[in-house]
């Protein structure tokens, strides 16, 4: 389970990402369940940490402008495990986005100081065909 705090506009989590060398930073992120990528960090940070580069992004704002943006690969400890994700760069607060939330249950408690908490979810039960 992944534990933050709601501010005065938004939901936080703390996380660690991890770099080429096992260096360590720990972020404040946003939940921004508008974002559809993992995790967005500063060209900064990207670069201390020596984030793989993979490829370039595009997206379309809120407002209608068009951005590109480099996107790199890297880990981050979700729910007390590694994981290898896309961290797409960006001149903003990071942000986690709905690829990172998938499988997992967001519950936001909006009042200043509430609960922000992130769990996993089981996967949901297939049950059988029946036969005609």
């Amino acid at each position: 389970m992944i534990r933050g705090i709601v501010t005065s506009s938004e939901g936080i989590v703390r996380l660690s990402v991890f770099g080429k060398r096992g260096q360590q930073e720990t972020i404040e992120a946003i939940v921004d369940t508008g974002y559809d990528g993992y995790l967005t960090l500063p060209p900064t940070m990207i670069r201390e940490l020596e984030l793989r580069w993979i490829s370039f992004g595009d997206a379309t704002l809120a407002d209608g402008s068009e951005i590109a943006f480099d996107v790199h690969e890297g880990e981050v400890l979700w729910d007390r495990r590694r994981v290898l994700i896309s961290i797409d760069s960006s001149d903003s607060t990071p942000l986690v986005g709905m690829q990172l939330l998938e499988g997992f249950e967001l519950t936001m408690q909006v009042w200043q100081d509430g609960p922000v908490l992130i769990k996993r979810m089981k996967p949901p039960i297939k049950k059988p065909r029946r036969r005609r």
